[in-house]
């Protein structure tokens, strides 16, 4: 689509980058904004130099001015990470709720198509599984998780109103556990966690006895259901994940195979409100989008691995503290 110009917010984090790249890919010009809070310049450097690729510094909870033509608009500005969202609770719920304000307020002007990242933790600490569109979860809003799970959810409410009320083009993309080059570190999520005390020779961190479950989805898989959700005619919620369910004691066992490594798995009590078990349902994303996940985790593992394994021990071992 040669000329369509697409404003890509939190485009210097993990997803945010891959949606990047896969835009410039099929050839639009790219608006990427990131804060850098939580985002990383050196994911998006390789594109600085492109003429169809331009950067803008802000935060997108304040203001958001992008002169020209924008044709979509694709909001991943958030914490997504809970060591992230647990340090910056009232950035995290203001880019939640002020951040997609301004981006919806933006599209209205610009006559853009949005498309918002929403989460598989709107589901909370679920009562059905696996996880359906329609089912409204089981959340917690004043817990630790809240200051997340309330914000995506707000973000959802006010998307659907904006299409409701404005006719304004809308998609949401329900997220599930994601993997995939360019994950930073020691961010709380359970694989890069486990796969960063693996490269240190630290035993395994594995929180409650190991029997609650996750289901993982390479990043490319989950790109192109993203592009293909946009590309939709569908407003509606849209579960997008894999959903091959593995417990975490399970995972950790894969990951010490992996890395060939000999560490052990070792306990500590479960975080409050943290969800027993997560698995998308993606019928709605095979019906309507034509969407499967394509890389098993075994291959998945492999590529993430290596680029971990490629990190300087600076890199290693800067990323814990990121916030103190």
């Amino acid at each position: 689509m040669p000329n369509k110009r697409v404003l890509i917010t939190g485009a210097a984090g993990f997803l945010g980058s891959h949606l990047c790249d896969r835009f410039i890919a099929e050839g639009y010009n790219v608006v990427a904004m990131d804060n850098l809070i939580t985002g990383d310049l050196r994911n998006i450097e390789h594109l600085m130099k492109l003429k169809e690729f331009e950067f803008y510094h802000n935060d997108v909870s304040k203001f958001i001015h992008v002169p020209g033509q924008i044709d979509y608009i694709l909001h991943f500005a958030s914490p997504a990470s809970p060591i992230d969202y647990l340090k910056i609770p009232i950035q995290t719920l203001k880019v939640g709720s002020l951040g997609i304000h301004n981006c919806l307020g933006l599209a209205r002007v610009k006559n853009a198509r949005v498309l918002i990242a929403s989460t598989s933790e709107v589901y909370g600490d679920p009562m059905v599984h696996p996880q359906t569109e329609d089912y409204w979860g089981n959340v917690n809003p004043v817990g630790p998780r809240g200051v997340y799970d309330e914000a995506k959810r707000f973000q959802e409410a006010i998307t659907m109103a904006y299409h409701t009320y404005h006719g304004l083009e809308t998609r949401i993309v329900r997220i599930f556990n994601t993997y995939g080059p360019r994950m930073r570190l020691n961010d709380g999520r359970v694989l890069p966690a486990f796969i960063g005390q693996a490269l240190r020779g630290e035993d395994l961190t594995m929180f409650g006895d190991g029997s609650q479950t996750r289901s993982f989805c390479y990043v490319s898989d989950l790109i192109e259901g993203i592009y293909r959700l946009l590309h939709s005619d569908y407003a509606e919620p849209v579960n997008i994940g894999n959903p091959d369910e593995i417990t975490i004691r399970e995972f950790g066992e894969e990951i010490i195979k992996l890395t060939g490594t000999n560490q052990k798995l070792v306990t500590k009590p479960l975080p409050k409100d943290d969800p027993k078990q997560r698995k998308p349902d993606i019928t709605r994303a095979k019906q309507i989008l034509g969407w499967n996940p394509k890389i098993s985790r075994e291959e998945g593992l492999k590529i993430t691995y290596d680029y971990f394994k490629s990190l300087s021990d600076e890199e290693l071992y800067k990323t814990a503290h990121r916030f103190e």
